[in-house]
């Protein structure tokens, strides 16, 4: 059942099951909002590595501030990869208080809990996200 019609919604089998489910989404909301903090610390710390580099050539020689050009786009490539994976696990959040999370956002079908384990913010199943 896709999720494009957002009139239905999934409805569990029984009470244990209902049970387990918010069991489970409680966990992986816990874990999410531990890597989104993890995140934030990252984010924090690589703040002086993406500052401006000075262009003093006698402070600094001409393979110094080479050096330091590229540690500077590096720690500015792993910013950009910390945004993109902060806003995909708020979005992963965002699922979870819809009571979509775990389920893929194509087919409808369950998301194994390896695959949310390895990826939080997954909202494919291995079939839509291989095309």
């Amino acid at each position: 059942m896709p999720f494009s019609d957002k009139n239905t919604k999934r409805k569990p089998v029984n009470d244990d099951a209902t049970r387990m489910n918010e069991l489970k989404r409680a966990r992986f909301e816990t874990k999410i909002r531990a890597r989104l903090a993890e995140l934030v610390q990252l984010s924090a710390s690589g703040q002086t590595a993406q500052a401006v580099v000075e262009l003093d050539q006698q402070a600094v020689g001409r393979l110094s501030r080479m050096d330091a050009l590229q540690n500077q786009a590096m720690a500015k490539a792993q910013q950009a990869n910390r945004d993109l994976e902060t806003f995909r696990l708020r979005a992963a959040l965002v699922r979870i208080q819809q009571d979509e999370y775990g389920y893929c956002e194509d087919c409808g079908d369950d998301i194994p809990d390896g695959r949310l384990n390895l990826d939080l913010a997954a909202s494919k199943c291995v079939s839509c996200a291989a095309g």
